[in-house]
């Protein structure tokens, strides 16, 4: 018998469970694109856009992906054969490297592997080496979905000035935006990159890059920003078809200023700690787990270098896979895969997941995903130690305190 039938709880790395508010919002008729209320309702994104990532600067929408979000920076920062020096701990980091290459920009990428930090005096002395200052920017993730490590920014930004290079620092927030604690003006970035489908909470379907003044003056004529993808007319348009180069994502736009609205009801910083706070008990979990079983563990050994949205776990192959289809199967949950951690083919990948907590999620959809977990765990005989529950639910209380 299944105990699945129910609300499912889709407790993957993205897209993220979308709030009722959000579909409300989306579920309505396409308005005039040329006048009334629509063009008023978009004005009103940009402070608010502005303002969840940490900058007075420029914002530029795009109809795509992260993957689009990549693209879009790629194209406005380099000119074909500009070098950029990017950071990888992770799958993602790698792949905006391959998206990067495809474009025609030479990549120098500096791997730290798939469970350990940017080494930032590898960075210092790569871009001291660099005398010529052919690295026109470090590209970076600040939370890699797949690895699920955290990049400290404001480091890399003081290694970088170490090293006198002039560089533009441009960093990938699509998994951290609204979920990690990020301060873009404050901490020294000139381009971010973001999607709608993470902590902000709407389907997938929009990207979004943010730039400087110093990366607009710098980036004002690449040869790679095609009418599409250049980010001055979005970023300052004549008249309001230039933000999209066309038709605006009209339902996207809608759920995105609801979004945006639940962010601010609930205030940025209180959004953070609830991230955190729900990513505190999901390792709290972990830690009395591995004690019981030592193939069991996070992927990232040290708190201060995991993000909070997402956790990557190993439990020994194939237990992660027999628990990911039991957690759905049976109950309702859907877990991450272990993506980047081996080939699909090589046994060894049924050993990873990862447990999204990420976006519209509160205590009670964390702390069922962990007890579906435990209760799978059991069903399946995987080895694992006691009072994973109770330990995550002291984390909730004193955090709600």
């Amino acid at each position: 018998m299944s105990l699945a039938n129910g609300r499912p709880y889709l407790a993957i790395p993205g897209p993220s469970v979308i709030p009722e508010r959000v579909l409300r919002a989306m579920h309505q008729g396409s308005p005039n694109i040329y006048e009334g209320p629509l063009i008023d309702m978009v004005a009103s994104l940009w402070p608010d856009l502005r303002a969840v990532a940490g900058t007075t600067g420029h914002v530029a929408m795009y109809i795509g992906n992260g993957h689009a979000g990549w693209e879009a920076a790629n194209a406005n920062l380099f000119n074909r054969g500009d070098k950029a020096l990017v950071l990888a701990v992770g799958q993602f980091g790698l792949s905006w490297a391959n998206s990067a290459r495809a474009m025609g920009i030479e990549v120098e990428v500096l791997d730290f592997g798939k469970s350990a930090p940017v080494d930032m005096n590898r960075v210092e002395a790569t871009l001291r080496a660099d005398t010529g200052h052919k690295i026109k920017a470090v590209l970076t993730t600040h939370v890699d979905t797949a690895s699920t490590i955290r990049t400290d920014i404001p480091a890399l930004r003081a290694a970088m000035d170490a090293a006198g290079h002039p560089a533009l620092l441009a960093v990938d927030c699509i998994a951290s935006l609204g979920c990690d604690e990020f301060r873009m003006d404050d901490w020294g970035v000139d381009v971010m990159v973001a999607a709608c489908q993470k902590g902000l909470m709407t389907p997938p379907g929009m990207a979004f890059v943010w730039f400087s003044e110093a990366a607009r003056l710098r980036c004002g004529k690449s040869d790679l920003a095609t009418p599409y993808w250049a980010w001055g007319p979005r970023a300052e348009p004549e008249e309001f078809w230039q933000i999209w180069d066309g038709t605006a994502p009209t339902s996207h736009l809608y759920g995105l200023r609801e979004a945006l609205d639940m962010i601010g009801e609930e205030g940025l910083p209180n959004v953070w700690k609830r991230h955190h706070t729900l990513a505190s008990a999901v390792w709290a979990a972990f830690d009395c787990w591995s004690a019981g079983n030592p193939a069991i563990g996070m992927n990232v050994a040290e708190p201060a270098h995991r993000g909070w949205s997402v956790t990557a776990a190993r439990f020994g192959a194939p237990h992660a896979t027999r628990l990911r289809e039991w957690c759905e199967r049976q109950a309702g949950v859907t877990l991450g895969i272990g993506l980047g951690m081996a080939p699909s083919t090589d046994p060894a990948y049924h050993g990873f997941l990862r447990v999204a907590h990420m976006g519209h999620v509160n205590a009670h959809m964390t702390l069922g995903a962990l007890a579906v977990m435990e209760a799978g765990m059991s069903a399946l005989a995987i080895p694992h130690g006691q009072g994973a529950l109770a330990a995550a639910a002291q984390v909730v209380a004193k955090g709600a305190l």
